[in-house]
């Protein structure tokens, strides 16, 4: 019975995936849900960084971790390299961490 779930939910994801490309030409969708689309492809972004960024698991990951990712994304926003950025990133949690700052 298991096989069986994953082989119809395999063949329903592919044929989601294959929807797209050929349905793209017969459906036009309006000016605005284009923005839309658009837009929430930013805001899911955000919120998975969020995410990762406050919580680990379900409890508060502390104040260094978030730190961290705010250091990082000065890093990023100043367009240093992306090594420099995660190094940034890692330090200033690490520094933080190894402080007491959790």
């Amino acid at each position: 019975m298991t096989w069986l779930a994953i082989a119809a939910l395999a063949a329903g994801t592919y044929a989601l995936r294959l929807a797209g490309p050929l349905l793209r030409r017969r459906l036009r969708l309006p000016a605005a849900v284009q923005t839309y689309l658009a837009h929430s492809a930013v805001a899911l972004l955000a919120a998975l960084i969020a995410t990762a960024a406050l919580f680990a698991g379900s409890e508060f990951a502390g104040w260094a971790r978030p730190a961290g990712v705010v250091a990082g994304a000065v890093a990023a926003w100043r367009k240093l390299p992306f090594v420099v950025v995660v190094i940034v990133a890692a330090g200033t949690t690490a520094l933080l961490r190894l402080a007491g700052v959790r």
